[in-house]
C-alpha cells in the first residue's frame, strides 16, 4: 500500500534569480525563499497573484530552468531529474502544439516520447481525449481549435503516459463553466486512481472545491501554507440582513446602534445589512422588526478562501508580470 505522508514534492529555501539587461545587467529575484511539500495522493492548490512567482517555481520542478539556490526532490530524486520526469505528467500554462498537428496526432507524438507504441498507445491516445471531453475533434487540426480545446488537448497529453503525479499549470485556463465542471471532474477521477495533483490557477472556488491542501505565494514568498479545512475554519465574516419596508429612519438609527459595525446597500425593494462579526446581529434584528421592517433573509457569509488570499497575498504585492525567462 502507498504511504499516504511520502513527500512526491519536496521544496526548501528554494530562490531564482534572474538576470535581465544586456548592458545593466540588473537582478530580479522571482523566487525569493519557497518551502513546502506535496504528499501522495493528494490535490495541492498553488496559488498567487500575477508576478508571485508560482510559472517559476513549476518550471524549476519540472527541470525547465535550474534554481539559484535552495534544494528541491520530486518524486524522490534532486530537481532537475530525467527520471522523475518520467513519471509526471505536466500541462504548462499555455501548451504549444504545432498548429498543422491534430490532437490524435499530438497526443500520441508525447505518447511515444514516453515510450508508448503500438496499438496500447493507439488505445490509450483515444482513452484520454475521450476523458478530457475532445474526442469528437481527435482529427481537426489544432490551428482550428478554441483556446479551450487546446487545453484539453494539453491534459490528455499530460495523461496519456499513465503518470504517478500530474503537474497542471492554469488547466481551466480558457475553459467556459461547462468546460471548468468537466475538468473538475477529470482531476477527482484522477486523484480517485491515486494519482497526486499539483496544481496552479487563479479561480479561487476551484482551489477551495477541491483541494485538500494549499500554498499562496506573494512577491516570490510562502504567505499561506496548510490544510484547507484548518485555514477555512468557519468563522462568520459578516451577515446579510435582507429587508423590506426599512426607512432612512431605521438605517440611521442602526448606524448610531451599533457604529462602524453595519454598512447597508440597496437591492429593488430591499434594503441589505451588512452587519460585521456576530455580535451586534441579535440587535439588529430586534431593532428592524420594532420600527416595522420585514426580514425577508439572513445570510452569513464565512471566511472564504478568496477573503483569505485578499487579506494575505494581495497587500503590497507587485503587478508585475513574472519576469521574461531565458
Amino acid at each position: 500500500m502507498a504511504d499516504a505522508s511520502e513527500k512526491l514534492i519536496d521544496v526548501k529555501n528554494l530562490k531564482k534569480t534572474f538576470v535581465t539587461g544586456i548592458f545593466s545587467r540588473k537582478t530580479v529575484e522571482a523566487v525569493k525563499d519557497v518551502t513546502f511539500d506535496v504528499k501522495r495522493g493528494e490535490i495541492f492548490g498553488f496559488l498567487g497573484p500575477n508576478g508571485a512567482g508560482k510559472t517559476t517555481t513549476i518550471k524549476m520542478l519540472t527541470g525547465l530552468i535550474e534554481p539559484t539556490a535552495g534544494t528541491a526532490y520530486l518524486m524522490g530524486a534532486k530537481v532537475p531529474s530525467a527520471e522523475a520526469r518520467k513519471k509526471i505528467g505536466f500541462l504548462p500554462e499555455n501548451p504549444y502544439v504545432y498548429p498543422y498537428l491534430t490532437p490524435r496526432e499530438f497526443v500520441e507524438m508525447c505518447g511515444n516520447l514516453s515510450g508508448m507504441k503500438g496499438a496500447k498507445l493507439s488505445s490509450r491516445v483515444m482513452e484520454c481525449l475521450t476523458k478530457v471531453g475532445i474526442a469528437y475533434a481527435a482529427d481537426r487540426q489544432v490551428r482550428r481549435l478554441s483556446k479551450g480545446m487546446l487545453q484539453r488537448t494539453g491534459l490528455a497529453a499530460a495523461l496519456v503516459a499513465d503518470p504517478e503525479m500530474l503537474i497542471l499549470d492554469e488547466p481551466m485556463s480558457g475553459l467556459d463553466p461547462v468546460g471548468r465542471k468537466e475538468i473538475r471532474d477529470v482531476i477527482f477521477a484522477e486523484r480517485d486512481l491515486g494519482r497526486t495533483i499539483f496544481f496552479s490557477t487563479h479561480i479561487l472556488s476551484d482551489v477551495e472545491a477541491m483541494c485538500d491542501r494549499v500554498t499562496i505565494l506573494r512577491t516570490g514568498e510562502v504567505v499561506v501554507s496548510g490544510e484547507i479545512r484548518e485555514l477555512l475554519r468557519g468563522d462568520v465574516v459578516h451577515t446579510e440582513v435582507f429587508l423590506a419596508n426599512a426607512s432612512d429612519e431605521l438605517k440611521t438609527a442602526l448606524s448610531e446602534k451599533v457604529g462602524e459595525a453595519i454598512k447597508f446597500s440597496d437591492r429593488p425593494g430591499l434594503v441589505v445589512a451588512e452587519v460585521l462579526g456576530e455580535a451586534h446581529l441579535q440587535a439588529v434584528l430586534v431593532a428592524a422588526l420594532e420600527a416595522g421592517a420585514k426580514v425577508v433573509e439572513v445570510v452569513p457569509r464565512r471566511e472564504t478562501l478568496e477573503d483569505l488570499f485578499m487579506q494575505r497575498a494581495l497587500p503590497h504585492a507587485s503587478a508585475r508580470e513574472e519576469p521574461p525567462q531565458p
